[in-house]
């Protein structure tokens, strides 16, 4: 039978680890069913708590706090998967000359991951004239016919969609430069 959750006055991150780490890790491997991804999950989840506000709080309930990160660790990993496979089945259709080396597949993997979850951040109107800019390549004016928007609107969603752009940008690379702005501006159609 579990334990307890400890008394309030036992908050930190080393107890709050020697109390509930292997209890986390069997949670995290009935949720994924694999040992090793469970057990990464496990040691993510300490560090996400060792570096938020919540580190040197006292915790009346630290496994309604260690439940709430590894759950959005698992929708991270779950996307990423999804983003893996849907990569690599997109690869198995490329011709063998193309294939890119493992370390090239992690970076590719990688800004897909990131891209996804810029694109899930935006409001679904941004993403939707975004793609239908970026993807289909088509100008305000379709946009707008297609949508239902008016051209003004569809502007605006697309400087939303390109400020996101870049602000993930910045967050993973160095600053752009005035190049890098310009030709992503004219990208856009903005």
């Amino acid at each position: 039978m579990p334990s307890p959750d400890p008394s309030p006055a036992a908050t930190s991150v080393e107890t709050i680890y020697a109390s509930h780490h292997c209890w986390l890790k069997g949670w995290l491997h009935r949720k994924l069913n694999n040992a090793s991804d469970a057990a990464d999950l496990m040691q993510d989840t300490f560090l996400r708590l060792m570096q938020s506000r919540y580190r040197n709080t006292p915790q009346p309930q630290p496994r309604a706090l260690l439940t709430h990160i590894a759950k959005g660790l698992l929708i991270d990993h779950w996307r990423r998967k999804d983003v893996e496979q849907a990569y690599l089945e997109a690869l198995a259709h490329a011709p063998a000359q193309h294939e890119p080396s493992p370390e090239e597949r992690y970076l590719v993997i990688e800004a897909l991951v990131r891209i996804d979850a810029m694109l899930s951040s935006l409001q679904e109107k941004t993403r939707t004239a975004f793609l239908l800019a970026q993807i289909h390549g088509l100008t305000l004016e379709q946009i707008s016919q297609k949508t239902g928007m008016p051209v003004i609107t569809v502007r605006r969603h697309l400087h939303k969609a390109l400020v996101a752009c870049m602000s993930a940008r910045l967050a993973f690379d160095d600053p752009p430069d005035k190049a890098d702005v310009h030709d992503c501006a004219v990208a856009n159609r903005c």
